[in-house]
C-alpha cells in the first residue's frame, strides 16, 4: 500500500511539474497568435471569401496560420455557399488546432515544425484542387447568415484575456494527457503496449487518424503532445492533424443540410490523412527529420 501511495504521489508531481513548465511558453504562443488574429482576422476571411478559382491554394495558405476557429468559418462559408468544396477540404486539411502552440510550448525542433507545415500545406491545396477539378467547383446549396459568429468562433474578450482562456484551456488538456501518461508508465508497461502499436503495420496511424476526427481542440493537443513524448511517430503524427479540423467538423455537421455531403467529406479527410501518414512512415521520415 505505502508503494502504491507513493507511486500515486510520483505520477501527480510529475504530471503537474511538466504542465507547469510548459504553461509560460503556451501562455506566449497563444498572445502572439491572438494579436495576429485580433489584427488580420477579419482580412485573412475576406480573401478566403474572395479568392476564386485559387480558392484552395489559399484556403490551405491561410489555414496554416494559427487563429482561432478559422476552420470554424470556414465550415460557415460553405454552409452559405460563399466558398467552394476544395477551398474547404483545404482550410480543413492545413489546420492544425493547437498543435503549433503545444509544439512550441515543448520546444520540438524549428526543422520538424516547418517539415510538418510544408507538408500539411502542399496535401491540402493539392486535394483542394482535385476535389474542385472533380466537382466543377461545386458550392454548398445552404444558406446560413453569419454562422460562424454564432459558432462563438470569434475571441473578442481582448487579447490578454483570451490567451490566458486558451492558455488554461489547453493546458488543462495537456495536464490530464500527462497525468494518462505517467500513470501508464508507473503501473503499465506502456513500452510494451507502443511497441505492439508500431509493429503492426497501419495500426498507430489509423488510430491517430480517428483520433483527429475529433471535434475538439483536445484532440490536435493529444496527438502533439504523444509525439512529443516520442509515443507517435511522424507518420501517425501527419495522418492525426490532416483530418483534425477541430469545431469546424462540428459545425458542418451541424450547418450543412446534406448530411451524407458532410460525412462524405469527413471520410476523404480520414482518407487522406492515412494516406500521407502511411506514405511518410514509408519514406522513412523519422529517420530523415530526426527529432
Amino acid at each position: 500500500m505505502p508503494e502504491m501511495l507513493h507511486e500515486v504521489a510520483h505520477v501527480l508531481e510529475h504530471g503537474f511539474l511538466d504542465t507547469l513548465k510548459l504553461l509560460p511558453f503556451l501562455f506566449l504562443a497563444y498572445f502572439l497568435m491572438e494579436l495576429l488574429e485580433h489584427k488580420a482576422g477579419e482580412r485573412v476571411e475576406n480573401i478566403v471569401q474572395k479568392s476564386g478559382r485559387i480558392g484552395p491554394l489559399w484556403g490551405a495558405a491561410l489555414g496554416l496560420l494559427p487563429q482561432c476557429g478559422f476552420s470554424t468559418a470556414a465550415a460557415g462559408f460553405y454552409a452559405g455557399g460563399v466558398i467552394t468544396t476544395g477551398t474547404l477540404l483545404a482550410v480543413f486539411l492545413a489546420t492544425s488546432d493547437e498543435m503549433l502552440a503545444v509544439f512550441i510550448g515543448r520546444r520540438i525542433s524549428p526543422w520538424v515544425i516547418l517539415a510538418v507545415l510544408a507538408i500539411k500545406l502542399v496535401t491540402a491545396a493539392a486535394v483542394g484542387f482535385a476535389a474542385d477539378a472533380l466537382l466543377h467547383r461545386r458550392k454548398s446549396n445552404a444558406h446560413v447568415a453569419e454562422l460562424c459568429r454564432k459558432e462563438g468562433c470569434h475571441c473578442e474578450q481582448g487579447v490578454l484575456r483570451s490567451a490566458l482562456r486558451h492558455t488554461w484551456r489547453v493546458g488543462v488538456f495537456v495536464l490530464l494527457i500527462n497525468l494518462t501518461l505517467e500513470a501508464l508508465f508507473a503501473f503499465v508497461a506502456l513500452e510494451s503496449i507502443v511497441a505492439f502499436v508500431q509493429s503492426v503495420p497501419f495500426l498507430g496511424i489509423l488510430v491517430s487518424a480517428l483520433i483527429g476526427l475529433v471535434p475538439s481542440c483536445a484532440a490536435s493537443v493529444a496527438i502533439a503532445t504523444l509525439y512529443a513524448e516520442g509515443v507517435l511517430s511522424i507518420g501517425a503524427l501527419l495522418a492525426g492533424l490532416l483530418p483534425g479540423a477541430g469545431a469546424g467538423l462540428l459545425v458542418l455537421l451541424r450547418t450543412h443540410r446534406n448530411k451524407r455531403e458532410a460525412l462524405l467529406l469527413i471520410a476523404v479527410l480520414f482518407a487522406v490523412g492515412v494516406a500521407v501518414g502511411a506514405l511518410a512512415e514509408f519514406l522513412g521520415l523519422d529517420t530523415l527529420l530526426q527529432r
